[in-house]
């Protein structure tokens, strides 16, 4: 971690950190350490889904939108146009900073092109997972798969429609005619009134407009200045929509890749690929999990790694280091360094797991995990002797 620092500090590198499990690997923590001696952090994708858990001093803090350098004085802040926006839930998250003495508003720029999260997003991802029942995929039901579908619908709402009040009403009522559509006729829900919507965002606009900005425009000047730039990305490489356990993955591409897309920048300028990883594997809601434990070594790591997820407070699932998923994960997001989280968890075992093949797929490893096809699977394991000194610290 110290070379890393001195390499962004001295050869001005930027840096994209990402998660390479199913998110949980201890981002945010990593991101905040490296913020010595980065100027400018960017989020890239995903929404309030994300929970990155920071500590200042003796203050701790779990973000779930706002980049984790906002807690460090002189960091420029950015939110690009990948990532879904709630204000009710950015808004509600930068007036917790601010009661620790912390103002955002100045550092803190967002994307004009930022889809945002409304209402009826989040009434349509709980329908959903209401209707599913025991099939749930397991979302945060936060309204974020519903506003990246409107993106790709092109009946989304951007920041940058707060300008135009006609336009934004508009456009809602379009999109409502839609979603209310489906609420009401295919899962019996209540309609969603657009008037209260209206009111509620042109109440907000004011808050929200000083904080728009060409973050693509501001990311090249920085990087033409010299400045060293982190991408902080949010979720993990499993649960990305097109590489993930499809289908239980989240809605956004969090592969190293999607950095520039989500900011508006090129490959080029994306640097560094540091990857994220605990010493175990975790796992938040439904969907395959090759190595989970049932055991009592499995509630021993959810109990001293205290394995409850920052956004739902849900327990997580848990279980041993899966090297295969590793290895695809490397070669997708192109890691340049691994960062280990949370070795201190498996001190006292008697012994140690990995997985480093998958019995069953006929030398395909790679395939499964890229397919999601894990209903064959059986990891086999190199089981390596534990250890009793502490590795805390």
């Amino acid at each position: 971690m110290t070379e890393l620092k001195q390499d962004l500090a001295l050869n001005r590198n930027n840096l994209v950190v990402i998660g390479t499990q199913w998110g949980d690997e201890g981002k945010g923590k990593i991101v905040d350490l490296l913020m010595e001696h980065a100027q400018v952090v960017a989020r890239f994708q995903g929404g309030h889904n994300a929970g990155h858990t920071v500590i200042v001093g003796d203050k701790k803090s779990v973000l779930h939108l706002l980049p984790s350098g906002i807690l460090r004085e002189g960091v420029l802040c950015l939110i690009g146009n990948g990532v879904v926006l709630s204000p009710d839930a950015l808004l509600a998250e930068i007036a917790e900073v601010q009661q620790q003495g912390i103002t955002p508003d100045e550092r803190l720029k967002i994307s004009y092109a930022t889809q945002l999260i409304l209402p009826y997003h989040i009434a349509l991802d709980q329908a959903r997972e209401k209707a599913k029942g025991s099939a749930k995929i397991g979302t945060t039901g936060r309204g974020i798969g519903p506003a990246y579908e409107d993106k790709v619908a092109r009946r989304g709402i951007r920041l940058g429609d707060l300008l135009d009040q006609s336009l934004l009403t508009a456009k809602l009522e379009e999109a409502l005619d839609f979603h209310n559509f489906v609420l009401s006729g295919y899962f019996g829900e209540q309609k969603i009134d657009s008037g209260a919507i209206l009111d509620h965002l042109f109440g907000q606009s004011e808050q929200l407009l000083p904080m728009m900005a060409d973050v693509s425009a501001i990311l090249h000047q920085k990087m033409r200045d010299g400045v060293p730039v982190l991408f902080e990305g949010a979720q993990g490489s499993l649960l990305d929509i097109d590489h993930g356990t499809y289908p239980f993955v989240t809605s956004s591409n969090t592969a190293a890749g999607a950095a520039g897309i989500g900011t508006g920048v090129g490959p080029r300028d994306l640097g560094y690929v540091l990857g994220i990883t605990k010493a175990y594997t975790t796992r938040v809601g439904s969907g395959p999990f090759p190595t989970e434990l049932f055991d009592e070594v499995g509630q021993h790591i959810a109990t001293v790694g205290a394995e409850f997820g920052a956004t739902t407070g849900r327990p997580r699932r848990c279980g041993w280091f899966d090297a295969v998923a590793m290895r695809r994960v490397r070669d997708l997001n192109g890691v340049d360094g691994l960062c280990i989280t949370k070795l201190d968890v498996l001190d006292g075992l008697d012994c140690v797991r990995i997985a480093t093949a998958y019995g069953g797929t006929n030398g395909m490893d790679g395939a499964v995990v890229g397919s999601g096809r894990y209903d064959q699977v059986e990891p086999v394991y190199e089981e390596l002797p534990g250890w009793s000194e502490s590795t805390a610290g």
